[in-house]
């Protein structure tokens, strides 16, 4: 069961990351078309604004899962580096499981309730001229904070089960 657990948050995190790659291509590629129907043209366009703070905000919280699996986020680990490997796994897998964890399910149910709700009145961007429709936005983050609860509770049981028992970088002097 623990097994099948840790997998399935895993793969879900991994995909998940494949999908932020992507909206970075959908970012960088939108604005070049923007720079260049600006520029060269003279005719910028009404939804490059909105597609560069959709996929900035999509591509953070859809990475983000991925980013906790690969141990790639920044950590100050000052004090935690001097303990025994044991205490530092039981302080992260208590941290992940039991405070982190229920934050970002609670996020993730209130993103999700909010896509719910832009979707069922047909809500859009007010101050855009573009006017997008805002759930699709809304799933992608209710979807991204999901996976990453769903990744802390995979890395709090980890790090309580089978704690790492040395950091793999040191800085030489």
């Amino acid at each position: 069961m623990k097994n099948a657990f840790l997998t399935l948050a895993d793969g879900i995190s991994k995909v998940l990351g494949y999908a932020a790659q992507g909206m970075v291509l959908i970012l960088i590629a939108s604005m070049l078309y923007e720079v260049v129907a600006r520029y060269g043209f003279g005719a910028p366009t009404e939804w490059a604004f909105d597609i560069a703070y959709m996929s900035t905000g999509v591509l953070f919280v859809l990475g983000a899962a991925q980013a906790l699996r690969e141990d790639a986020h920044v950590r100050i680990d000052f004090l935690s580096s001097k303990m025994p490997a044991r205490l530092r796994g039981g302080i992260e897998g208590c941290v992940y499981l039991f405070i982190l964890c229920p934050v970002f399910l609670k996020l993730t149910s209130i993103a999700g309730h909010r896509a719910w709700r832009a979707y069922l009145n047909g809500e859009v961007e007010h101050v855009s001229p573009w006017a997008p429709l805002m759930w699709p936005f809304y799933t992608a983050l209710a979807v991204g904070l999901g996976a990453l609860a769903l990744q802390l509770a995979a890395e709090g049981l980890r790090a309580l089960l089978s704690p790492k028992a040395e950091d793999t970088f040191k800085i030489e002097t």
